[in-house]
């Protein structure tokens, strides 16, 4: 009999196969193997598909392809299936579009803390950057190398000590930095049981703030959000947003502001309808 993974890693997605491949490989050579992965798919097209059933072929890992028809930006919908489909206690969530340093899901396992939750960040590649990573450039964790960014086009900024491979310092940066701990859907983790007990994420809610507002009621219910964004390490691969949305926006800050107001603990557009 199997026993329980140690984690339920869920990546959204929709309609980027190409990043997606090199996302997936990226967990395939974890320091940590025993968890699943949970594609979290908002309507993409079978492109997606022929990549995941090709990273079955040669990945070990168990791999739930979790998707929903496309009916516009519907990412909430899709993130709540997957909190449903997860067989872990412990919840990793990220994009299709992050590439996981070999310890990240290690490193979330080992900060895990009850009642707290871990806020994460990533590290933006360049478009130039993006384009020259490939398997074997994860492989060889180039990609997470200061000296490898900087020949390859990436610009000097301090953002780079977010790559930092020292602990002392990770931890002495996490403590330091001015940036709030929130759930940011890129890299956040947190106990499946306290994201259940506020009902998942706001189905109303399109792009804008959506992971947000699902960390505000957390934290509203007495979860402790931990700063790790220099610990927990992930990339993010260039691309456009085609689905920013000023209206949709504008109500994701309504709901927020209510959340905040009311110290609202469990939405009805959740999970639970």
């Amino acid at each position: 009999m199997q026993s329980r993974p140690k984690a339920s890693v869920i990546i959204s997605t929709y309609n980027q196969p190409q990043w997606l491949a090199l996302v997936l490989h990226s967990y395939n050579i974890q320091t940590e193997s025993n968890f699943e992965l949970i594609i979290a798919d908002d309507g993409s097209d079978d492109r997606t598909k022929a990549v995941i059933d090709a990273f079955k072929t040669y990945s070990k890992l168990n791999v739930l392809h979790v998707w929903q028809k496309d009916e516009g930006f519907q990412k909430t919908k899709i993130l709540n299936k997957a909190i449903v489909a997860s067989n872990s206690e412990y919840l990793i969530f990220t994009d299709g579009d992050c590439i996981a340093r070999e310890d990240f899901v290690e490193t979330h396992l080992k900060l895990k803390r009850p009642h707290c939750a871990l806020s994460g960040g990533y590290f933006k590649l360049s478009e130039t950057v993006s384009q020259s990573i490939t398997k074997d450039v994860i492989d060889t964790q180039k990609c997470f190398d200061k000296q490898w960014l900087l020949v390859k086009g990436q610009p000097k900024t301090f953002k780079l000590n977010k790559l930092t491979k020292s602990r002392i310092k990770a931890n002495l940066l996490n403590t330091l930095t001015p940036t709030k701990a929130t759930f940011d859907g890129m890299n956040v983790s947190c106990f499946k049981s306290d994201i259940l007990a506020v009902n998942g994420f706001d189905e109303r809610m399109q792009y804008g703030g959506e992971d947000r507002e699902v960390g505000e009621r957390m934290m509203n219910n007495g979860i402790k959000f931990l700063q790790v964004r220099y610990s927990t390490i992930c990339v993010h691969l260039h691309h456009q947003r085609p689905y920013k949305n000023e209206e949709a926006e504008k109500l994701n800050l309504k709901i927020r502001k209510e959340t905040k107001k009311n110290k609202t603990t469990y939405t009805k557009f959740g999970i639970k309808t």
